[in-house]
């Protein structure tokens, strides 16, 4: 098959949705198919064969999205010539509308993944408790689910979310897969010794953009009381953002900055060595739809401490391969890491190969399978219903109906947005 993918961050950015559209890239070609991926153009970076970017305001109001300018001819023709048989949109809005407008134009069938929990990230919008705008996105992202021919969610919770606020398309679980086996064969010994971390040192471990929808503050609270009870154990962070302040002020607060480590974005091989040296990995997000970071940890033997969450609770199974809790407290989450550090051997032993058996689950083999069986289903389904030739003016009326239901969404989403703000004001 010859599948264009369209999104609005991809490499050299570093994040779960550019990491998955390379991921996924890369296995389709191994089982050899086709993809192109229209993504926006990033400083340093120039267009492919494969990879279409487009000009783009990078870093659009300090997230790691990109807001593309109108889209060259030269990529449309670049789209002609590749002649897709199904468009694979993996954001509801900038790239994501081009998407719908290419699948419209070229009567394609057009599949969306829904990766991310969007009114979790009102707040970039303007204002920390912005209700419009949580609204305005809710709106805005169940519009678009409606409008394209199948939706895949990276876990079953996603679905449960999706189908109650309205989404009616064909949906299936599909998480973003990993390769264990890559994951599995990092340098423990090489990154300690690189780092002066002793053999029996108790190292906890944190990778990920450091935003504030992480919920860094209580993890930084919760790994900085745990460290100040255990002399041998050492904090390692991997990843940027804002809330590397949060995590500093913690331990500051502890007075365990000596043994916290923090080294920005890490390259794939870096990062493979930082996962094998540690010997838990934790997490407090309530903004996932699939914590990835979770399944490249336990690809590489280590257990997981986590917040019971969407995304997390289907790959974290309590006392099983880690520990899930169901209240975001200070104590119970330090206490939750003094479980896991004074397991026995044998305990150990029994957790690391549950931790391993679930890795296996997300293996990318697995999951790009099925990704292909919904390409193929789509496309089939595509053909059935629009079996008769279409001449171009067919083209041009499909682009029309498609450009007047994009922005009736958008205005709809206006429209829910402002009138709920309205019925929550109190008038005279």
């Amino acid at each position: 098959m010859n599948i264009l993918m369209l999104t609005n961050t991809f490499t050299p950015h570093v994040g779960g949705v550019a990491r998955s559209v390379a991921e996924t890239t890369r296995q389709m070609e191994r089982l050899g198919h086709k993809v192109m991926i229209v993504c926006p153009s990033f400083e340093g970076t120039e267009s492919t064969r494969k990879v279409l970017r487009v000009p783009a305001i990078e870093q659009f109001r300090d997230t790691s999205f990109s807001f593309p300018l109108p889209i060259p001819s030269g990529v449309h023709r670049a789209i002609d010539e590749f002649r897709p048989d199904v468009v694979h949109s993996h954001h509801p809005f900038l790239l994501g509308d081009t998407a719908l407008r290419v699948g419209a134009e070229r009567d394609i069938p057009v599949v969306f993944t829904h990766h991310t929990q969007y009114d979790k990230y009102a707040h970039y919008l303007g204002g920390e408790n912005s209700t419009m705008g949580k609204r305005f996105i809710n709106e805005l992202d169940i519009g678009y689910c409606n409008l394209c021919d199948a939706v895949i969610a990276p876990s079953q919770s996603v679905v449960d979310d999706l189908v109650a606020r309205g989404v009616t398309r064909h949906m299936e679980v599909i998480p973003t897969g990993i390769d264990p086996s890559w994951w599995s064969v990092g340098s423990r010994e090489f990154f300690r010794r690189e780092h002066g971390l002793s053999e029996s040192a108790f190292v906890i471990g944190h990778v990920g953009r450091l935003a504030i929808e992480k919920n860094l503050p209580f993890l930084a609270e919760s790994v900085a009381r745990f460290l100040a009870t255990r002399p041998d154990a050492w904090f390692v962070v991997a990843g940027q953002g804002p809330c590397e302040a949060d995590i500093l002020m913690a331990c500051e607060r502890h007075g365990v900055t000596d043994r916290l480590l923090t080294f920005g974005v890490l390259d794939p091989v870096q990062l493979r060595d930082l996962y094998r040296s540690l010997d838990v990995f934790v997490f407090a997000s309530k903004s996932e739809t699939q914590g990835i970071v979770l399944a490249e940890a336990m690809a590489a033997g280590i257990p997981v401490v986590a917040l019971d969450a969407c995304g997390v609770r289907e790959i974290v199974e309590d006392k099983i391969n880690g520990r899930m809790l169901a209240a975001e407290d200070v104590n119970q989450f330090s206490d939750a890491i003094a479980w896991v550090a004074n397991l026995n051997a044998n305990e150990q032993t029994m957790m690391h190969r549950e931790v391993m058996a679930t890795a296996e689950r997300y293996s990318l083999e697995r999951t790009t399978r099925s990704l292909l069986k919904l390409y193929q289903w789509v496309a089939k389904v595509n053909k059935v219903n629009h079996s008769n030739e279409h001449q171009s003016w067919n083209a041009a009326v499909n682009r029309i109906e498609e450009e007047t239901k994009i922005w009736s969404n958008f205005a709809h989403a206006i429209g829910e947005a402002v009138a709920g703000s309205l019925r929550g004001r109190v008038i005279g």
